[in-house]
């Protein structure tokens, strides 16, 4: 790869009327940017890969600085609105003791269904545990770096 990702980004042109462009702008030509990479298949992809997870890394610290540096207020500029959200509530469950309970009781049949899978189990009340189906998750690709 003769240039860098964030080179070839800096040369991408974003088709846009605003002095910004909008989220939708950018999703748009992101997306075909990165297409338009792919197909000409003159960079390596796994390179531009773990350059795109840096550049990711540091415009989201970046981005993450600004916002905490924001006053707390409602406004409106460069095509973006800002909004103040107040925490939500969080109903403190655990201090009531037969939440405390069934919440033990629900986390002990999760362990009885656990083993059903492996062996038959009978449960304290006498009843066969039945063998619960098991869904997967969607597979994925871990990043280190």
């Amino acid at each position: 790869m003769s240039k860098n990702l964030y080179e070839l980004m800096q040369m991408q042109e974003i088709a846009t009327s605003n002095f910004l462009p909008s989220k939708k702008e950018l999703e748009l030509s992101s997306k075909t940017f990165a297409k338009n990479l792919i197909d000409a298949g003159e960079i390596d992809k796994v390179e531009a890969f773990a350059q795109a997870e840096r550049l990711t890394t540091a415009i989201s610290n970046v981005r993450d600085e600004l916002k905490a540096s924001l006053p707390r207020e409602k406004q409106t500029a460069y095509g973006i609105e800002i909004n103040p959200v107040n925490g939500r509530q969080m109903i403190q469950f655990s201090e009531d003791a037969i939440w405390l309970q069934l919440n033990a009781d629900l986390k002990a049949r999760e362990e009885l269904l656990k083993l059903a899978l492996k062996q038959d189990v009978i449960d304290a009340y006498g009843n066969d545990v039945p063998k619960v189906s098991i869904k997967y998750s969607a597979d994925s690709l871990t990043i280190k770096y």
